[in-house]
């Protein structure tokens, strides 16, 4: 009888104390695995809509009078975290439509990780183009003929297309190739 009576104080001090963490914690009892399994859930990728997308001619490019290299920037513009990974796919854009463009021959470099935009983060890719030669109209080492755009359409894997136009110029390169960067939390220059 004696063991008994042991046993049931231990089982009441048990209940007691789980019901006191509940209080504090906020979590009732049977839930806690769910809150903590929610709690380490990934967030989802950025859709399009969570994204404004902005350019510019990068600081270290190729010698040569075109675009030469570019930074485009990913700012999460939406309330939740969202993650953002892969190589870009990049098309000029004719008459300033993504549906009449110019898909470019990407090269990628790097590795691809997934990179975590915060409300109001940022994440960066960096395009470099085969580079145009000389003044004026310019022209390609390879002898085809140069190509400029408005804007140029950027697409990231599970997070959409992207219209952007470079803040300073148009998009001007040689080839229809470009060489990109994955996506990553630190900004290029």
């Amino acid at each position: 009888m004696r063991r008994s009576n042991g046993i049931r104080r231990v089982a009441l001090a048990t209940t007691a104390v789980t019901a006191v963490a509940a209080a504090v914690t906020g979590i009732l009892p049977g839930t806690a695995m769910a809150a903590s399994a929610t709690a380490s859930a990934r967030p989802a990728a950025c859709p399009a809509s969570a994204l404004q997308v902005s350019a510019w001619q990068a600081v270290h490019r190729p010698v040569g009078t075109g675009t030469g290299a570019a930074v485009v920037q990913f700012t999460n513009v939406s309330r939740r975290t969202c993650v953002l990974k892969g190589h870009p796919t990049v098309a000029g854009a004719g008459n300033g439509s993504p549906s009449h463009n110019t898909p470019l021959k990407v090269t990628p470099t790097g590795r691809a990780a997934t990179v975590t935009v915060r409300p109001h983060g940022k994440a960066w890719v960096k395009l470099t183009f085969v580079q145009v030669q000389g003044e004026g109209d310019g022209y390609c080492v390879s002898g085809k003929t140069p190509a400029a755009y408005p804007t140029m359409v950027i697409g990231l894997p599970h997070s959409g297309k992207h219209q952007v136009a470079l803040n300073d110029g148009w998009w001007a390169e040689c080839d229809n190739k470009v060489t990109a960067t994955p996506v990553s939390a630190v900004k290029p220059s």
